[in-house]
């Protein structure tokens, strides 16, 4: 097994097509996309034929493109996802992101395998089996703090990925089964309700009302902008942006923020080197905080923080732009150093603390005329902007453009001339061209006309890096040949890069079957198909209960396991203060009420509750 860390990899998200081509384009290494069944956002799959097609195109700049087959299946979906699977490899998929160990037991071409957070890979042990079983890429717990990833990367040889962006799911991802247990719809089957995101009330046993009505569930969105380094230096090295169902702005805009740091970082790091070629020239100035988030976070890296939680609104409010200074029936007044455009969308929290949205028709300066003024406006309020027009109007233009380095050298041959093409990659092509050889009248003229000839590579990929003319005088070439000889050439060295590329290879597993780390498995393991429990049998599992997903627990149960606690939130963790705990506290809504468990020993809070029965 071939460690790769010193590849420095961006991973973003790819909702369909045109969002996988434009996060190439604005920088990423790799790009993960759902298929047409099993994956863990079931609202957004793709053809065989679109990702067959994104391959392509991100195969030219050595970029992966990995597909999520990360959801548990039933028995009777084992072989649909097995001609899945074979369909994927031969549209040139290179890797899926899996979470149900029964594929393992199929007959799988040799596609690379690696394992989804859903996995919840927290520990040394967990990853060190996952890597012995065949996985070479691994994505580790967001909740993982720096200490922890540096312990799992010493023992380990597996490529580890890391969120460093976007949307954060409260429970340990695969822990989640509350969406289940309220709706039969499973986080683990790509259809989580996001009841996570729904306003809750707090309870004490003596039945005190600690928070009404708050998304205390709700946490703000993972920004590792500043941590960039520390992560490297504690070994990850794919760095995977959130967003598999954001929009087209949001994938350009964090994809093109994540480039420009990461390139900063490997220009300290003459050790390392980016995972995929080309360089990116950016039409805009990236500014993730204009795209959507809850708020930044680093959430558990450097330690455990009181403010990771987006209590009032699980929404957008946006950037701070300013407070109200004056109203008016028609328009209001703000104090701001931004300038506003006609278009921008504001919200603002009203007296009840709900987040309210408007829309500018028009903006003088800082007299802002909304389409409808909202009732409830006051002097002193805060003010976020959401929509910043003008940006978001860049973003719908051509925002990028990314071309491969290639050093193009003119040589003299017996009939005429020759271009050889050398890509930055190594990759090699040569075109030909007879030609008279008539010495030119102005030798200086001549030799720049050719170097501006073959420098012309606007419409292709590639850009110029060094042009050297290896000839024995300057010739007279007319610019139309030498036209012709370069995109003769262009083409050769695009035919060579296609057929250079290499997919990576799957990792074969130990022999025999090492361990897993434990010899039971209760819910918690999703083992939801006989493949699966083959798969952990075979690796020393002697009990193994079915997955929450089959409706066999009666009683109640873990149905989210959180580092997040709500006794830390409210300042009533025994670390924080002492006395009496408050206990048992409750999470209510409407008739549902769940009862809150706290492991202090491991740190993590768990939401307690049971099946519903479906009418």
């Amino acid at each position: 097994m071939r460690s790769e860390r010193h590849r420095l990899e961006l991973l973003s998200p790819a909702k369909n097509l045109a969002s996988g081509r434009e996060a190439i384009i604005h920088g990423a290494d790799a790009v993960y996309i759902g298929g047409p069944a099993f994956g863990a956002r079931a609202a957004a799959g793709n053809s065989i034929a679109d990702i067959g097609e994104l391959a392509e195109f991100a195969h030219r700049y050595r970029a992966r493109v990995l597909v999520a087959l990360n959801t548990i299946l039933h028995d009777h979906e084992l072989e649909d996802a097995r001609k899945l699977v074979w369909q994927l490899y031969e549209a040139g998929a290179d890797a899926l992101i899996v979470q149900d160990m029964g594929l393992l037991q199929l007959d799988l071409p040799s596609i690379a395998l690696h394992a989804s957070t859903q996995t919840d890979n927290r520990s040394v042990q967990k990853v060190r089996f996952l890597q012995d079983a065949g996985f070479s890429q691994i994505v580790l717990a967001r909740e993982l703090s720096l200490e922890q990833i540096g312990a799992i990367a010493a023992e380990t040889s597996a490529v580890l990925e890391f969120f460093i962006h976007g949307a954060l799911c409260v429970s340990y991802s695969g822990q989640c089964y509350i969406s289940h247990a309220q709706t039969g719809r499973s986080a683990n089957r790509g259809e989580c309700a996001q009841l996570c995101r729904l306003p809750y009330s707090l309870s004490d046993g003596a039945g005190n009302v600690i928070a009404q009505d708050q998304h205390l569930l709700s946490l703000k969105d993972m920004n590792q902008s500043h941590n960039l380094r520390a992560l490297i230096d504690a070994g990850i090295s794919s760095f995977k942006i959130e967003g598999r169902l954001k929009d087209l702005s949001y994938v350009k805009n964090v994809t093109a923020h994540y480039r420009r740091l990461l390139d900063e970082q490997l220009t300290d790091l003459p050790g390392y080197r980016r995972a995929s070629s080309g360089i990116c020239e950016f039409f805009f100035t990236p500014q993730p905080e204009k795209s959507f988030n809850r708020g930044a976070t680093d959430y558990f890296l450097t330690g455990r923080k009181i403010d990771i939680g987006s209590f009032l609104s699980p929404k957008f409010a946006g950037e701070p732009i300013g407070k109200i200074t004056r109203l008016n029936p028609q328009w209001f007044e703000i104090d701001s150093a931004a300038e506003i455009h006609n278009g921008d969308g504001f919200s603002y929290f009203n007296t009840k603390n709900e987040l309210v949205g408007l829309r500018i028709n028009r903006a003088q300066g800082l007299r802002l005329f909304p389409n409808e003024m909202p009732p409830n406006l006051a002097v002193g309020m805060a003010l976020y902007r959401n929509l910043d027009h003008e940006f978001e109007k860049q973003l719908e233009k051509k925002s990028a453009e990314r071309r491969v380095r290639i050093d193009l050298q003119l040589a003299d041959v017996p009939d005429g001339l020759a271009l050889t093409l050398i890509d930055e990659d190594g990759v090699t092509a040569t075109a030909t061209q007879t030609h008279a050889k008539e010495a030119a009248r102005d030798a200086e003229r001549a030799e720049q006309g050719m170097r501006d000839a073959l420098a012309k590579l606007g419409n292709t990929m590639f850009i110029a890096n060094a042009i050297t003319l290896d000839i024995a005088q300057a010739w007279f070439v007319p610019a139309s040949a030498l036209n012709t000889l370069r995109r003769e050439a262009v083409e050769k060295l695009d035919a060579a890069r296609a057929a250079a590329y290499v997919r990576p290879e799957r990792w074969v597993p130990v022999s025999p079957p090492v361990a897993y780390p434990s010899d039971t498995l209760s819910y918690l393991g999703n083992v939801n198909n006989k493949a699966a429990r083959e798969f952990y049998a075979a690796h020393g599992v002697k009990q193994i209960a079915p997955a929450f997903e089959q409706n066999r627990e009666a009683g109640e149960v873990s149905l989210m396991i959180t580092k997040h606690c709500l006794r830390y939130s409210f300042n009533l963790c025994p670390k924080q203060v002492k006395g009496t705990r408050p206990d048992p506290l409750q999470l209510v809504r409407g008739q549902d009420r769940y009862t809150l468990r706290f492991d202090c020993k491991r740190c993590e809070m768990h939401v307690v509750g049971r099946l519903k029965k479906k009418g």
